[in-house]
């Protein structure tokens, strides 16, 4: 990493040790830094979802900066950061699915027969909230499984990094995807993944 890189690294690192002590507008100021890679987060995100999606990447970007600033975590660096981001897009993902399985269902509307009713065809929420369903099963199991889906497959993370964000090695990260993924595909079944 040439000084560049690693000048934004430990200006990074700094913020996140004033985002800790709760100082003003060190959240802020951490946020506009990683602005561009919570960008590429959401959008990677949003490219598992069916087209035309409601929600844009601006939009679950600044979500996840309302929800993560009123939590203020613990973020060890930009990578923790970042994974913790993650999780929280997916998560808002998963709401916004929920929130559309409900108004489908009629949320206060009158009832209608069930021969009558019908679900659309180019929704992708089941599979959604299948899939927030089976993760949580994998975190019961083990919750580095977990883990290794949110960094590679909603944070887009390299096995490599993956193996670097939760400090364990490139095989346990290869190893445990395989885990993972045998574990999703019995868990959502043929028509959900």
């Amino acid at each position: 990493m040439g000084d560049n890189g690693a000048e934004h690294q430990g200006r990074i690192h700094a913020l996140l040790a004033r985002v800790e002590r709760q100082e003003p507008e060190a959240f802020g100021e951490l946020v506009a830094i990683v602005y561009p890679e919570l960008k590429r987060l959401a959008h990677f995100q949003l490219t598992r979802e069916q087209p035309g999606h409601t929600l844009n990447t601006t939009a679950i970007v600044h979500e996840a900066y309302v929800r993560m600033a009123s939590g203020r975590g613990h973020w060890e660096d930009r990578k923790h950061f970042l994974r913790a981001a993650s999780a929280v897009m997916r998560h808002l993902l998963v709401d916004h699915a929920r929130r559309k399985r409900a108004d489908k269902r009629g949320s206060g509307s009158i009832p209608v027969e069930l021969e009558e009713s019908r679900v659309e065809g180019d929704d992708d929420s089941l599979a959604v909230l299948a899939l927030d369903s089976a993760l949580k099963d994998i975190a019961e199991i083990d919750p580095r499984l977990e883990q290794i889906v949110e960094c590679r497959y909603f944070a887009g993370l390299s096995v490599e990094d993956t193996a670097e964000a939760l400090g364990v090695s490139v095989r346990t990260v290869e190893r445990d995807l395989q885990r993972a993924r045998a574990y999703l595909a019995e868990a959502m079944g043929p028509d959900e993944h």
